[in-house]
């Protein structure tokens, strides 16, 4: 009898559970072992900074699949488990607790992991980053009504873990050290009107910062700027993003390059090898350059996708990124990749909040962001994919219907 087949995958992460959850849906019969390095099973991390943070749900809200869906599916998973060493000439991984598995086929999931501060105190208890479900149960548990938290960084987890914070009545700052928040990823227009969001709802923004130290007696009490300004601190919490976790495939001779390097099929340069998730950086073609997404629907889409091209499938994975952030009563939604535009065109009204923004390249449309208005966002999608020539005044007057339009405009050949 033939041996049976067996992928690994290093990662118990979203990635790495919708990965083995397609083999099996995909009728793949072989062996499946899950590595993960946290004590947990599969779980998606967009709750740990709303819902779970506030204590408004219980963790089973993040979970992928019951306990006993691994056990029915001969899903092996393999928690608390380190892989520490690839021999890609045996196809055999290590992990730290001394077990060697053999693979066939190796997928990892590797995932990322916070960056931090290198700045004195930046041992001191009380400074917090955000990742894990442990990660979210500490920060709870210091934010009360009134405790001062002091939010390192302006992007989307530092400003969802704001707005969570001043939802339980904690007193805010959030320090940013770009002009506006996410100005890198959205533009200064888009980005002062973000930050416009946060200060209407009582968090203490402050940009253009450099922070020197973290002060405290054991436990962090403040954060301390460049310019000596202090901002008394209960519990700090970086969110100054990740890292991908790219050393295991590094030191196994794995193309890496602001994360492990992959094909339109996510094959690393080393047969039978592959990657997925926020650890891949992958061509995408729609975009027009290569990207490392660390957005939930890439995560999970992207693990289908690698799922079934281990099992034979040619279609390469090409999606439009798309990600949504929820902070006070406010969605925000993005389609596309705006690394690189000329204008950017507005529909609906931003002063009260609710507003569309096309980001153009020439009279390309790169990418949608929406505050309260995702169905504007979403309409242009397959334009975005398509990477169709658009009339700015269509995107926005409001009176027209951008669904239809984009129907209309998807029909023609691409410029």
């Amino acid at each position: 009898m033939a041996a049976r087949r067996t992928i690994v995958i290093v990662g118990a992460n979203l990635a790495g559970g919708r990965a083995a959850e397609t083999l099996r849906q995909e009728g793949f019969d072989g062996r499946i072992i899950l590595i993960g390095d946290e004590p947990h099973r599969p779980y998606e991390r967009p709750p740990l900074s709303k819902e779970v943070l506030r204590g408004e749900a219980e963790p089973d809200v993040a979970f992928l699949r019951p306990e006993e869906y691994y056990t029915e599916n001969d899903i092996e998973l393999l928690l608390g488990a380190r892989a520490t060493n690839i021999d890609t000439e045996a196809q055999i991984v290590a992990l730290a607790e001394g077990l060697q598995l053999n693979y066939d086929d190796l997928l990892l999931c590797t995932g990322g992991r916070p960056r931090t501060l290198d700045l004195p105190g930046k041992d001191l208890e009380g400074i917090h980053t955000l990742r894990t479900f442990e990660d979210a149960f500490a920060i709870r548990e210091r934010v009360r009504p009134g405790a001062k938290v002091v939010v390192v960084g302006a992007g989307f987890i530092g400003a969802e873990v704001a707005a969570s914070a001043r939802a339980m009545g904690a007193e805010v700052t959030l320090l940013e050290v770009a002009a506006v928040p996410l100005e890198r990823a959205l533009g200064a227009e888009v980005g002062r009107i973000l930050g416009d969001i946060h200060e209407d709802h009582g968090v203490d923004l402050r940009t253009s910062v450099s922070i020197e130290r973290f002060d405290g007696d054991g436990r962090a009490r403040a954060v301390v700027l460049a310019d000596g300004t202090t901002f008394d601190a209960d519990v700090v919490v970086l969110g100054v993003g990740i890292a991908p976790n790219e050393q295991l495939a590094r030191s196994a001779g794995i193309a890496c390059d602001n994360g492990i390097v992959v094909d339109e099929h996510c094959r690393t340069n080393i047969p039978n090898i592959y990657a997925a998730g926020d650890v891949a950086n992958h061509p995408n073609p729609i975009v027009g350059e290569r990207i490392r997404v660390e957005h939930w629907q890439n995560a999970q889409n992207q693990a289908a996708a690698v799922a079934k091209a281990m099992l034979g499938a040619t279609d390469g994975f090409a999606e439009v990124p798309w990600f949504w952030s929820d902070q006070f009563d406010v969605n925000l939604q993005m389609f596309g990749h705006p690394s690189n535009w000329d204008r950017i065109v507005f529909r609906g009204d931003v002063d009260a909040g609710e507003f569309a923004a096309f980001y153009l390249r020439g009279a390309r449309i790169v990418a949608s962001f929406a505050v309260n208005r995702q169905k504007d966002a979403r309409a242009v999608r397959p334009l975005i994919a398509g990477r169709f020539d658009v009339d700015p005044s269509v995107l926005s007057d409001a009176d027209e219907d951008l669904r239809a339009y984009a129907k209309r405009a998807a029909a023609l050949p691409p410029a």
